[in-house]
């Protein structure tokens, strides 16, 4: 905590003083007494506290303005276009548990904890007046939210438009579901490591694999790769990533094949296949400890 790790596991705690309800600010002090800062509480989780700040501050609709004004000035300042880019990325911008992905003038919104959810409708508030959007989305249809006692819900918080929509990344045009995409419509945390992989590309035989609609494998042809196979298990993913070679004027550097990649990985080491790079971008394969042994195993 004092190194500034914004979380507080159950047994971290050794006394909870005075009453509270579920996704109330707490504040948080050493075992002198000395204060370590606020953050909203959550029994129902294993982490019980979520710090928001290291100050004694309020925190009210004032605090979660300056925060997300503080994250689009970043942005702003850091990225060459903030055309398709994620406004706010959680304990990153000091906002646990809270998601804003912006493709083009559509906004999408993530609010992971109970803490953060009970704010949403200030936050909707802020994001409509702080950038104006066409459209605001709720994406808040993932399980992590049952793990904070929340129920998975999505769709429109403000305005009503298409949910299938096209944003253009490092000069690629890619079509966007924010309504039934993976995650808030389009791996928009992965935007600089896309861009990244264009200088390792050039005249290099390129294996994509979980290449959901082709981001990577759209970059590497484009940065003139003279051959890019991509995979994933999904046909929608495959069919969609098509789509996106086609529009980009692609499709003849790229070949896309349906099936699980660990399969196929295993078919090529078993042909000798060779490949200049390759692009790994799995789902997460050890949510939780249960899990860990069949991640490894693969």
């Amino acid at each position: 905590m004092q190194a500034g790790h914004p979380w507080i596991f159950q047994g971290e705690v050794a006394e909870v003083r005075g009453e509270f309800a579920p996704g109330d600010v707490v504040t948080v002090v050493d075992f002198r007494g000395r204060l370590l800062g606020k953050g909203y509480i959550n029994p129902a989780s294993q982490i019980l506290v979520r710090m928001l700040t290291a100050q004694d501050e309020p925190i009210d609709r004032d605090f979660f303005r300056r925060r997300l004004e503080q994250a689009w000035a970043y942005r702003q300042r850091l990225l060459p276009d903030t055309g398709a880019c994620r406004v706010v990325f959680g304990e990153a911008d000091f906002l646990p548990g809270l998601i804003v992905d912006k493709f083009g003038d559509i906004l999408v919104v993530q609010t992971l904890a109970l803490g953060i959810d009970r704010w949403l409708s200030d936050i909707v508030d802020i994001l409509d007046d702080m950038l104006r959007p066409r459209g605001i989305y709720e994406r808040n249809d993932v399980p992590v939210r049952r793990l904070e006692g929340l129920e998975e819900r999505k769709g429109f918080l403000r305005g009503e438009f298409d949910p299938r929509i096209t944003i253009v990344e490092n000069g690629l045009e890619i079509a966007v579901d924010v309504a039934e995409g993976q995650k808030t419509g389009y791996y928009l945390d992965q935007r600089e490591n896309r861009a990244a992989v264009r200088r390792y590309a050039a005249g290099a035989r390129v294996l994509d694999c979980f290449c959901n609609v082709g981001g990577f494998a759209l970059n590497a042809a484009a940065a003139g790769a003279r051959e890019v196979i991509a995979v994933d298990s999904s046909a929608e993913a495959i069919a969609a990533a098509e789509e996106n070679a086609a529009r980009n004027g692609l499709s003849d550097r790229i070949r896309f094949r349906v099936g699980n990649a660990f399969d196929i990985l295993r078919q090529m080491e078993v042909q000798k296949e060779r490949f200049d790079l390759i692009i790994l971008d799995p789902p997460a394969f050890a949510k939780n400890k249960a899990a860990l042994e069949g991640a490894v195993r693969g």
